[in-house]
């Protein structure tokens, strides 16, 4: 590890002075910390300005909406666990976040924190001396992907947990601008396939809240694969939600992280709606999980092999969810 950079910490009262703090040169947001300051320490970044969001009031708010619910940025991970209403009426939710780091982490870590995790790779998230030594990357200072010579833009993987899950609620995010203009987008609109660039936001562009759908009718669960049941990233991770009666399928909804350079939710999926799940329709379902993702060597397991995982689970996920027995 690396000594930290000299920085300066503002604490700025509101997300109007935050946002205009964080469009200043050299600036970072921070909240929880908990994936920024490793980075810090490997030489990753070297922020002159830290904007601190910690104390910042609207940004850990969880509040009830006409449709569904609104979950402020800066509410920890925590707060989502222990939250009364979110157990009862978005309980996949609090259960993915229990899959998420462990205990200590999560006590710090914040919703838009995880939403907007820096992508990951062996190539990248190393010491300094390490990442001199074999030669820069593409997502910082090098010119080559490492694990793909002939991309012309970074595979780094994102790995956040949470996203997969609010795709499948359809949920959309709130963006302050430096200049205080509000936005809604859809979330998956927030990202793009660039693992050097994965998010769509303008400079200081702060994420406020992130407003979910309730979805009604479906059976839905998270699943992770990781090399320890604890703290490690998702190897792969698939969000799936599924509505229909016995293996009569009325819709489905899948969402992947860990695969590409963003959270995807699958297209196509309306091709299984109003099917029975039998081998014809789960050999549909698992086309299009293997035509969509796109893992590589970014982690010390191979492409290929996170390849067949992601498909397995995403099988024994429909079996699961359904009350089937092996397809």
């Amino acid at each position: 590890m690396e000594l930290l950079p000299d920085f300066e910490v503002i604490r700025p009262a509101n997300v109007e002075e935050a946002a205009r703090k964080g469009a200043l040169e050299h600036a970072r947001f921070i909240s929880g910390g908990t994936d920024l300051m490793p980075n810090l320490r490997r030489g990753l970044d070297a922020p002159q300005i830290l904007v601190d969001l910690s104390c910042i009031a609207e940004l850990r708010q969880i509040e009830k909406t006409k449709d569904g619910l609104r979950v402020g940025a800066g509410v920890t991970l925590q707060q989502l666990i222990s939250d009364p209403y979110i157990q009862t009426e978005y309980k996949v939710i609090a259960d993915t976040v229990t899959e998420i780091a462990g205990t200590t982490h999560r006590s710090s870590a914040t919703v838009g924190g995880n939403l907007c995790l820096d992508t990951r790779c062996q190539f990248y998230n190393q010491s300094e001396w390490w990442r001199s030594t074999n030669g820069y990357c593409l997502k910082y200072r090098g010119d080559i992907c490492h694990v793909a010579n002939k991309s012309e833009v970074c595979r780094a993987s994102y790995n956040g947990d949470l996203a997969p899950m609010m795709l499948l609620h359809d949920a959309q995010v709130e963006l302050l601008s430096a200049e205080g203009g509000r936005r809604s987008i859809a979330l998956r609109d927030l990202y793009q396939e660039d693992g050097a660039a994965h998010l769509l936001l303008r400079p200081g562009e702060l994420l406020v809240s992130v407003i979910l759908k309730k979805l009604d009718g479906y059976r839905s669960a998270y699943r992770k694969v990781r090399v320890r049941g604890g703290i490690d990233f998702p190897l792969v991770g698939v969000a799936m939600a599924i509505r229909g009666s016995g293996a009569h399928l009325d819709d489905v909804r899948i969402a992947l992280t860990g695969t590409n350079s963003r959270p995807i939710i699958l297209e196509g999926t309306a091709e299984l709606a109003d099917k029975r799940m039998d081998a014809a329709t789960l050999k549909l379902l698992i086309k299009l999980v293997r035509s969509q993702s796109k893992p590589v060597h970014s982690t010390f397991t191979p492409g290929q092999y996170r390849s067949k995982v992601v498909v397995n689970v995403a099988r024994r996920m429909v079996r699961d969810l359904l009350g089937m027995e092996i397809i």
